[in-house]
This record gives structure tokens, sequence and C-alpha cells, in this order.
């Protein structure tokens, strides 16, 4: 299984040691580095022999794999759907929202600075502070001190207490202020940098997606377009066995009339003409399905497809070889894969912010600016005001929060590990799958033309028997019919193989475009 073991808490204490120079540098990082993880699995893809023309080579799976099935109108129906497909604007929209979460957490590695201006009118509680200035002064009009320092008393009653403030409180009045005020924290034990780290490690994941994204909609296109031409050629194929039935019926009909056959094989024919009309009404209703899908995946309008799509087509042609790429490549093609090493590589920088709230924060601030109780003021250097400084912020007790914290990562991180190497190994499982899938499609694929070229000869044989007059013409009927169920089957299983090709390129992960 693929762990890591985070760096211990202790591990930053030469931070400590190295203070003065943090302090210029501020180049000191909690947490432990991502390092790429191995992506161990077979040393070979599974040996396929060569099936038909069908060679298996390690060539590099090809960028636009469905263009090998030779099929113009196949790579438009992608090209379209990449381009108007609502699941991928949908990807897209994330994409941008984890991009704009980058530039937020990247912001915290520069200074804040903001402007600010006020008014205000104020009228200070004669009941709150300033009535200490009274208590302070004695009740008296005129205070003494054994130091000489009291103040004297004022005309009118307004003398000033013990502390400098009119006993009889402060007049409302307004204050006028506009200044800059600044702060930046230090990122010396790099948890900012960790920040990035974890948001730039999550927008890797979020284009991951949406390459994921892309495949499947890929796959979904060829998919149901390959369906779509089975559908269509077997209602061909139908539509053929229906008529042919039709003849079958009425000649053992004829037969019937003149006593060759029974009653049993006139309804035995008229069973099998039904069952051949009702196989007509259920094809179209697939072949409706199959265009509203198709329309869906290209972000359509249903119906939109009908009248490109309607006449048949016969099914792409497989591609003479199959191009798996080497197994060492599967972790920098699959899409799934890039996403959970990106996941992997988050959560071990969220384990480096976690130690970092450990460790005090310094933090730089400062403002500056001009009041006045007076509007004309403002503009007299005397008004000047600023003040700046450090702060320090030291975690002495927090109920046990860091500690759990920082437990949370480490198992966070070690369920993304395991996430990391389940997809792994689920890729291997889901390649080897397909591939042997696709194998034994080729080689019943095999045995089914032979079978089409047998009823062939066959229908052939019998058609010249009846031609020189040593047959009726119903066992000409009934070859036809054997010659068109097998290219029924046919049909289904080359429908099959090409399904299963389409799902070992998606698996070996090709087919998306980088993001920009």
């Amino acid at each position: 299984m693929i762990t890591y073991r985070p760096m211990p808490i202790r591990s930053s204490t030469s931070c400590l040691r190295l203070l003065p120079a943090l302090l210029a540098l501020n180049a000191c990082t909690t947490g432990p580095d991502f390092i790429k993880p191995d992506s161990p699995g077979p040393q070979q893809w599974t040996a396929l022999p060569s099936v038909g023309s069908a060679a298996i080579d390690s060539s590099a799976v090809s960028k636009n794999w469905w263009q090998k099935f030779n099929d113009p109108i196949l790579s438009a129906l992608i090209e379209r759907a990449l381009n108007q497909n609502l699941s991928l604007r949908n990807a897209a929209t994330l994409l941008a929202q984890s991009r704009a979460q980058t530039g937020i957490a990247a912001a915290d590695q520069f200074p804040q600075l903001n402007a600010n201006t006020s008014y205000t009118r104020m009228q200070a509680s004669q009941k709150g502070i300033l009535s200490l200035a009274k208590t302070l002064s004695g009740g008296s009009s005129a205070g003494t001190a054994a130091n000489g320092s009291g103040s004297g008393s004022a005309a009118g009653g307004t003398g000033a207490g013990a502390i400098g403030v009119p006993a009889a409180g402060v007049q409302p009045f307004s204050l006028y202020q506009y200044g800059f005020d600044a702060s930046w924290e230090l990122d010396l034990w790099g948890r900012v940098r960790r920040e990035q780290e974890a948001a730039a490690a999550d927008l890797q994941a979020t284009q991951e997606q949406q390459h994921a994204a892309q495949l499947s909609v890929i796959a979904e296109v060829a998919k149901n377009y390959i369906e779509l031409r089975r559908l269509q050629a077997s209602r061909t194929l139908s539509t053929e066995q229906r008529d042919l039935a039709s003849q079958q019926h009425e000649l053992i009909k004829l037969q019937a009339k003149h006593g060759v056959v029974t009653a049993i094989e006139v309804e035995n024919a008229a069973a099998a003409l039904a069952e051949a009309e009702a196989a007509l009404p259920s094809l179209a209703q697939q072949i409706s399905l199959s265009l509203n899908q198709l329309s869906l995946l290209l972000g359509e309008q249903p119906g939109v497809l009908n009248a490109e799509l309607s006449g048949s087509q016969a099914l792409p042609s497989l591609p003479p070889r199959l191009e798996l790429g080497l197994p060492a490549e599967l972790a920098q093609r699959r899409p799934d894969i890039r996403e959970a090493e990106a996941r992997l590589h988050s959560a071990l920088a969220d384990i480096g912010m976690a130690q970092a709230d450990f460790y005090p924060r310094f933090t730089l601030s400062g403002s500056t600016g001009l009041q006045a109780l007076r509007l004309r003021d403002l503009g007299n250097w005397s008004a000047w005001q600023y003040a700046i400084g450090p702060s320090i912020m030291l975690p002495i007790f927090q109920g046990g929060r860091l500690e759990a914290t920082l437990e949370l990562r480490q198992a966070q991180h070690q369920q993304a590990a395991i996430a990391y190497h389940n997809t792994l190994l689920a890729a291997w499982h889901e390649i080897d799958s397909n591939l042997a899938a696709y194998q034994q499609a080729r080689l019943r694929l095999q045995a089914l033309q032979a079978g089409v070229s047998a009823n062939q000869q066959s229908r052939q044989l019998q058609q010249q028997r009846f031609e020189q007059g040593l047959i009726t013409r119903l066992p000409v009927l009934q070859a036809q019919a054997r010659l068109l169920q097998a290219k029924q089957t046919e049909l289904d299983t080359i429908s099959l193989s090409v399904l299963d090709l389409i799902a070992v390129y998606k698996a070996l992960g090709g087919g998306w475009v980088e993001v920009e």
C-alpha cells in the first residue's frame, strides 16, 4: 500500500534556532515535501495474439483514436460534442472556480493595503467612563495635590477633574479622518506556501476532472453512434427477414391448398411472419432513443440529428492495429490516476499547514492618515498620525484543536494515498478486462464470418438446384432466412467488437486534450 509518514512537529524546531536568518529569508517550510508516488503495475500488457489483421503493439495511444474508424460523421459528432456538451461546459466553470481559488490563496503572500475615510459624530456618555473625572477629583470644582500640581477652577463651573477631563462631560463633536493601513504576515513556517501548494494541487485535480469528462463524452458519443448504426443495419436486415417470411407464408399456404403440407406448417409460417413484423417497431423506438441520446450529448434539442443521421450506414471498420502504449505511460495518461495523485499532493500540503499552526505568527502592520475635529483642519500637517509595529500571535492553549486538526489532516492524507492506490489498481483491472473482451469478440467474429460465408454458399447452391428444377422454392427461401440470421449475428458481434475497442481506448486514457 502507498503510504506517507508525515514529518513530526518537532522536525521544524531547527527553524527556531535559525529565527534571525528566517526573519530575513522567510524560507522555512513545515511539513513533508511531496514526492511523486511510484506507479507499480504489470511489466507489460496482458499478452494478446494478433486476431485476424488486428495486431497488438506498444505504440503510443493515438490522441484522436476515434479517427482510426475512418468515419467522418463520427469524427464530426465528437468535435461538436466537445464544443457543445453541457457537462463539459459545467466542468469548465468548475475549473474557472478552482483557478480563482488558486488566485485567492496566492494573494496571502503579499501585503494587504487598504484606504479608508470616515466621518463620525460622537456624544460621550456622562454616566460612562467620563464620570470618573468627578469621582477622582473628590467632587470638588477645584482640586489640590500634595505636590502642588492640582488644577484651579475655571469660570462658568467647567473646572477640570483630576484626570484632565471636564467634569461636566464632553460636548458632541465631529471627527474627520482618512488614510491608509497595511498588514503583512511573515510566512516564516511556510503556512502560506503550503496553502498555495494545496490550491495548485486542487486546481490540477479539477483539470483532470475536466479531462475525464472529455474522455467520457467522447466514448459515449462513439458508443451511441455505433449503436445507432447497428440498429439501422438491423432494421434493414429485419425488413428483409419480414419480406422473406411473407414469401414463405404465401408459398406454404399455396402448398397447403394442394395438400403438400398441413395447417400446422401454415400457422408456423404465420407466426414467423408476425414475429418478424413485431421486430420493426421495436427497432424504430431504439433508433429514436439513440438519436435523442446523441442529441443530448451534443447539447441539442430532440430531433435535431434525425435528418442528418436518418440514412443507414455501415458500421465503422475496425482499425488494422491496436495501439496500447507502454504500461509505464498509464499514470501519465489516465485522468483519474492524475486526479488521485493531485488529491494526494493537496492532502500532504494540508499537513504542512496544520503543522505551521503550532508556531507563532508574525505580522507587520501599520497605518497612517489625517484626523481632525474640523474638516478644514485635515489639510494641516499637524493632523497627521501614524502607527506601525509588529505583532506576534503565539498559540498557548487551544483545547487540543491544533493536535486534532493535525491528526485529521494526516488521516485524510492516508485516505488519499489509499484512494490513489485503489485507482491505479482498478485501472489495471479495467484495461485487462476490456482487452480480454475485445480479444474474445474478435475470435467470435472470425468464426461467425466463416459461418456467413458458408450460408452464402449454401444459398447459392440451393438457388442453382431450384433453377435446375430439382427442388421447390421453399428450400431457397429457408437458406436465405438462415443467411439473414447469420448476418444479423455477425452484425451484432461487429458492433460488440467496436464497442469493446472503444472501452479499451477509454481505459487507456486516450482522447482528452490539455485545458488552457
